[in-house]
Order: structure tokens, then C-alpha cells, then sequence
């Protein structure tokens, strides 16, 4: 297991084979469709309720219908850094302002529709939340059906995809070395 990098050196975590809505293999579709490079960014919020360190995750519908637990994250808008798009994304999604203690890694995976391949690069980063109340009203793609705080020791039970359940197992470790 990668150990958490520093702001200047993201962990690549590659997409398991079949762990994403649709995998392709871009060597194989190369005249099939136009490719699109999107940018996405997120991660773990954590706030202490209880004593007990807890993430706000939330739940949307993948393109099968079924309910998906995730972390929060959502696309650069104009000139964001990646740390500021994961701070709107996250409050946007889950009520929770959070502010940037550690980035977390970078997860990249291939996806498609009938028109396009899309390659999307997601920079994750862990975050303290210091304002607001969990909620997914202010979702403005109104995606969210759910989201809950779940503390970190059972996120490995709770998050779908193993890449964000190795992100998350990276974002406990650091958070109990120095919360």
C-alpha cells in the first residue's frame, strides 16, 4: 500500500478492472469515439461527533439504478485549483465546509457513452470540517440521493469502489497520527 504523498506528489491509484460504470480500453477505441480529458476533485470531510472521527459520504444512482456509496467530488469550474474545487464540491454536496489538511492521491479511469471515451483524473484530499450541517439540499446537479457520516474505521465496509476504500484507509492513518 502507497503511503499518503505530500501536496506536491499525488499517489496514482489505478481503477481496478470493472470497478467503474463502464471501463474501456482506449488503445481499443481509439476510432470508436473523440476522447475528452475532464478534471475532477474531492474527498474525505471529517468531523469528530462523539469522539469518534467520522467522513461524509454520500449515495447517488450509477447508470444501472443501483444506489452508490462515494466520496463527494465534482468538476473544476473556471480557473479552481484542485483544492478549492474539492472545498465547493464537498459543501455543495454534503452541507459540510470543510478545509484542505492533506492531499490524498489521484485516481484516473476511462468511461464512456455513445458520442465520447472521457479519461477522468479525480484529486482527492482530506479535509476538516469546520462549518455547516450534512445535507444534500444544496446539490445543485441534484445527484446526491443521500448522505451520511460514517466513522473512518468503517468506511472499508461502506464506500463501493476499492480505489476510494484505499484512499479512505489512507485518510484514517494520517488523521490518527495527526487530527
Amino acid at each position: 500500500m502507497s503511503t499518503p504523498a505530500g501536496p506536491s506528489e499525488p499517489v496514482r491509484v489505478p481503477a481496478p478492472p470493472g470497478g467503474h460504470p463502464l471501463h474501456i480500453d482506449p488503445d481499443k477505441t481509439a476510432a470508436a469515439a473523440p476522447r475528452v480529458e475532464e478534471t475532477s476533485a474531492g474527498g474525505l470531510v471529517v468531523g469528530v461527533h462523539d469522539g469518534t472521527p467520522r467522513a461524509a459520504i454520500i449515495a447517488r444512482r450509477n447508470r444501472a439504478g443501483r444506489l452508490e456509496w462515494c466520496l463527494p467530488k465534482g468538476h473544476l469550474e473556471g480557473e479552481e485549483t484542485p483544492e478549492e474545487a474539492a472545498v465547493r464540491e464537498i459543501a455543495e454536496e454534503t452541507g459540510i465546509l470543510g478545509e484542505v489538511r492533506h492531499r490524498l492521491g489521484v485516481i484516473d479511469y476511462w468511461f464512456g457513452g455513445d458520442d465520447r471515451r472521457v479519461h477522468k483524473v479525480v484529486h482527492h484530499f482530506l479535509l476538516a470540517a469546520v462549518d455547516g450541517d450534512l445535507t444534500n439540499e444544496h446539490d445543485p446537479d441534484q445527484e446526491v440521493e443521500e448522505v451520511e457520516w460514517v466513522p473512518l474505521d468503517d468506511l472499508g465496509t461502506r464506500l463501493s469502489y476499492p480505489n476510494e476504500r484505499r484512499l479512505a484507509a489512507s485518510a484514517a492513518q494520517f488523521w490518527s497520527a495527526s487530527p
